[in-house]
């Protein structure tokens, strides 16, 4: 059986040599992130990678996720703890913002750590890149009260996020969503119409998921 081996030397030469890793630790913010930092950063990377998702690539392949009874989701033998460990190990917030308990990283040391994850287990990887998104989302367009309550457990992995876009009839077609958002008065909004085919809509990694709902308001 093929095990996945992180392409580290090409990896360091991209940083380094073509995308100015250098001058990049030179901004504000980034100063830690020093090519002999980055390097250790990224062996480890590699490691887990490696050691711990590679492994479950095929497991996730022949188990699948089940459908329970009453509703909820559980993931394939192992995923669940290799979650855990990941978020304990802090890959989750590398590249977020420090407010809110990132690591601050710069997004080109994500980039190549995301592509290991993808790699060695796409299933896997789907996850925290999903919740990258809605962490985005909300950073950038959320309210101070919403990126208070949501941004500092999102960020430590302890909530997953998701991006609910495709509809019945819209897939990549985002102009023919349908799904309506009516304000309620209170601050909240009464969500109208269906969505479908929402990765990591339901799973068992955490006990809450924040999702985000494309919708039209009036």
């Amino acid at each position: 059986m093929s095990q996945y081996r992180a392409p580290l030397a090409d990896m360091q030469f991209v940083m380094t040599e073509l995308a100015g890793l250098e001058q990049i630790a030179g901004l504000p913010g980034f100063a830690d992130a020093t090519p002999d930092t980055v390097a250790a950063i990224l062996e480890e990377a590699a490691k887990f990678a490696t050691d711990v998702l590679d492994p479950l690539n095929r497991v996730g392949d022949r188990e699948g996720a089940t459908w329970r009874d009453d509703g909820s989701v559980a993931t394939a033998t192992g995923f669940k703890d290799a979650y855990r460990q990941f978020c304990e190990l802090g890959w989750n917030g590398l590249a977020k913002n420090p407010d809110f308990g990132g690591q601050g990283m710069p997004h080109l040391v994500s980039a190549a750590i995301d592509e290991m994850w993808s790699a060695s287990n796409l299933a896997f990887g789907l996850c925290p890149m999903l919740t990258g998104g809605a962490i985005e989302a909300i950073e950038l367009n959320g309210s101070d009260d919403l990126k208070r309550t949501y941004l500092p457990k999102m960020v430590a992995g302890e909530w997953t996020g998701t991006m609910n876009l495709t509809e019945p009839q819209a897939g990549s077609d985002l102009a023919a969503v349908r799904t309506r958002a009516v304000p309620e008065g209170d601050g909240t909004y009464k969500l109208y119409g269906s969505k479908i085919f929402i990765t990591y809509g339901e799973h068992d990694y955490t006990d809450n998921i924040i999702h985000l709902v494309l919708a039209r308001t009036p």
